[in-house]
């Protein structure tokens, strides 16, 4: 007799399909009478490429044609990288549960790495990465750089820039870690908050008790914290905040960036506390930061 028939809906870039299969495998695991159905769409942040997000929209366009299919019933859960999510959810759609978090660092991919000397074009879209490689290489210059992995590194290759800078998460999970020249550790570059943890969506009103055995709890305190920091500073897609948590045990170690408009400066603050207290630690965090701006 043929289990209950989930469907997983993703973007259909070859990340997005491998990070829905991994937690479609895990509830396969522990559902094993379950159908998986994959379910992909190109969203409006994958087809406009030639600007910015903050000129398009923002994240929240990744995510807007997957947020339909599960209001629509077209799919029952929807599979995101969390970073890619605007602060704000939907709340007849919320998050019900994290999956494991890869390595959270940015990375820097370049043409051959001895050839690399620290100047030159780095491509990045991302206002938060650019003014803290701003400090690492004062001789770059920067240009906007948008698609998935495989189009960014054509376009590496192709047009003109000398380095580029992705998630290290998504890289291991493609199985290319190869091109990675160097890896910036949170202290050189904080990144975004929830890199490397992916997002399971649903309904409010549906019944996802499946999802409970899959919830990683690490990965979720980490959201918690650095999502409630970002928000806390009015961060939004465009603002160049952002937030990394570390897990030891039952301690949750926050490392915030801030920075201040108008001055092109930002500094960074860590807090630490219980990690169930991870959504106060967070807000804590921001308005230390902004008391010390002032």
């Amino acid at each position: 007799m043929m289990g209950q028939v989930i469907r997983i809906g993703s973007r259909e870039s070859r990340l997005a399909v491998i990070q829905a299969k991994l937690v479609a495998r895990e509830i396969k695991k522990e559902n094993p009478d379950f159908e998986i159905e994959l379910v992909t769409m190109k969203t409006t942040g994958d087809k406009v490429l030639d600007r910015g997000l903050e000129e398009i929209g923002g994240k929240g366009l990744f995510v807007k044609e997957l947020d339909q299919a599960l209001l629509d019933g077209r799919i029952d859960i929807a599979v995101h990288s969390l970073k890619d999510m605007p602060m704000r959810i939907d709340k007849d759609l919320p998050i019900l549960a994290y999956s494991g978090r890869e390595d959270a660092r940015d990375v820097l991919i370049c043409k051959p790495l001895e050839e690399f000397d620290g100047g030159g074009v780095i491509g990045t879209s991302s206002r938060r990465r650019k003014i803290q490689l701003q400090r690492l290489y004062p001789r770059a210059s920067f240009r906007g750089i948008r698609g998935n992995v495989q189009t960014r590194l054509q376009k590496l290759a192709e047009e003109g820039y000398d380095a580029t800078v992705l998630a290290a998460a998504g890289l291991f999970r493609l199985g290319m870690e190869a091109v990675i020249g160097r890896v910036f550790e949170v202290e050189e570059v904080v990144p975004a908050a929830g890199q490397g943890i992916l997002a399971v969506q649903g309904r409010a009103d549906g019944d996802y008790a499946f999802l409970s055995p899959i919830n990683n709890r690490q990965s979720e305190w980490a959201a918690l914290a650095e999502r409630q920091f970002v928000a806390a500073l009015d961060g939004g897609c465009t603002s160049p905040v952002a937030a990394h948590a570390r897990v030891r045990g039952r301690e949750l170690w926050l490392t915030g960036l801030y920075y201040e408009d108008g001055s092109d400066e930002y500094f960074t603050d860590t807090l630490s506390g219980d990690v169930e207290q991870a959504r106060e630690l967070g807000e804590m965090l921001a308005v230390r930061m902004k008391r010390r701006s002032r």
